[in-house]
């Protein structure tokens, strides 16, 4: 059997780790899906809060500028917290 989503539901590894990282720099989604589309990604608010909470998929290149964006690794997002 095909699995593509986590154990718990969710519809990718990273948007826990995304929402700690935003909310540790003190930025609403709004801002983060702002200085998202700054590097080219076309995403809005509620794309971010879908992610966040797992509702979403998150494409490589997604990962890839949010990773960018923090300044960490896509291996760092898609850890475990």
């Amino acid at each position: 059997m095909f699995i593509n989503k986590t154990k718990d539901g969710r519809n990718n590894l990273c948007g826990k780790k995304i929402a700690l990282l935003r909310k540790e720099q003190g930025i609403s989604q709004r801002v983060l899906a702002d200085q998202m589309q700054l590097l080219g990604l076309d995403i809005d608010k509620n794309a971010v809060q879908r992610i966040e909470s797992g509702q979403r998929f998150v494409t490589d290149l997604e990962l890839l500028l949010f990773a960018e964006y923090f300044g960490v690794t896509a291996d760092h997002l898609l850890r475990s917290l």
